[in-house]
């Protein structure tokens, strides 16, 4: 780890500023910057300490039925809202499944998607073919070990995933991210806010340098919602394959599905036309496995991950019906 200047900004105004000086970086929990700094992956001239910042913590509902959550918001304070357990179970549940308590009470939901890759290989302490961490070298993992890595979305440059919990069920609740940076304010949705591989295999999000994400806004409330988590073990360990699912009902009749898997692709990836043919069945049906396996029309295993295929279509399908027991 180098040295490096070190800022505290109280503003919003003052945060941009110090953001878009070169090789700066934004520091909120911190809990994956320092591991960032510590394998070697990052080397920042410049870290802005955002804590104190004014303005970017809360949750709060609008009058349109929206809910905006700051994004120095901490993840435990957002699972555990009475607005956010009762109206977005998805999301709630998705928190409490991301990491240990401790790392919660520390961590901010608008750092938790900037999570970057979980790639054995991008993570290694000494440097191999990787595009995210050093351009144009290959991919490692493409013909390596790649058991955990994509069915969806990958390409030859890069074959990872992104591996945040509540990312996932933003995704599906089609939050919307909002930044600040010295162009102004940007609007971007959580389904579209991690770089595909086609679109950039270096980049793990559209975020600009010098960008601030600066709060969360939320839909109307999907009581109807739920996520399931599948890993290796229950405690501190990252999703083999995740769905989050958020229905709208009319009856025992979904009239309305949204579904975001994820550790699938590198972005949550939604389940466009399972989506589609789930709108109009009843909740017991049994096409319901039919329109899921629709949804895989396009998954493409890797040598050692087909499995994952059967398993995220049976996460999905579970994850329905707890969404609709919710």
């Amino acid at each position: 780890m180098k040295n490096f200047s070190y800022a505290r900004p109280s503003s919003i105004h003052q945060t941009i500023e110090l953001a878009a000086t070169s090789d700066a970086m934004i520091l909120a929990g911190g809990t994956e910057l320092l591991n960032w700094t510590r394998i070697g992956i990052v080397e920042p001239s410049k870290l802005v300490d955002i804590t104190r910042v004014a303005g970017l913590e809360g949750i709060e509902q609008l009058p349109n039925g929206m809910v905006r959550i700051g994004a120095l918001t901490k993840l435990n304070d957002v699972a555990l809202h009475p607005l956010i357990r009762k109206s977005y179970p998805v999301l709630s549940t998705s928190i409490l499944k991301a990491a240990s308590a401790q790392i919660r009470n520390l961590a901010t939901i608008g750092g938790n998607p900037l999570q970057r890759v979980r790639c054995p290989y991008f993570r290694a302490d000494e440097p191999t073919p990787c595009n995210k961490r050093i351009p144009r070298s290959g991919c490692a993992a493409l013909h390596g070990l790649n058991e955990k890595h994509a069915i969806f979305g990958w390409t030859e440059d890069c074959v990872a995933v992104q591996p945040s919990d509540p990312a996932a069920a933003l995704a599906a609740l089609d939050a919307v991210l909002v930044t600040q940076s010295k162009q102004g304010e940007r609007r971007i949705p959580a389904t579209t806010f991690h770089t595909l591989p086609s679109e950039d295999p270096t980049a793990h999000s559209v975020l600009q340098h010098g960008e601030l994400i600066s709060s969360i806004e939320l839909g109307e409330a999907v009581p109807k919602s739920a996520y399931l988590k599948i890993r290796e073990r229950e405690s501190y360990e990252y999703a083999t394959v995740s769905a989050a699912v958020a229905l709208e009902m009319d009856g025992p009749v979904i009239r309305r599905a949204r579904i975001a898997l994820g550790s699938v692709a590198m972005r949550p990836w939604r389940l466009v036309e399972t989506e589609r043919r789930l709108a109009g069945l009843r909740s017991d049906s049994p096409e319901i496995t039919l329109a899921v396996k629709a949804g895989f029309a396009d998954a493409k295993p890797l040598s050692m991950n087909r499995y994952k295929i059967r398993l995220a279509q049976n996460t999905t399908v579970r994850a329905i019906e707890m969404a609709v027991q919710a």
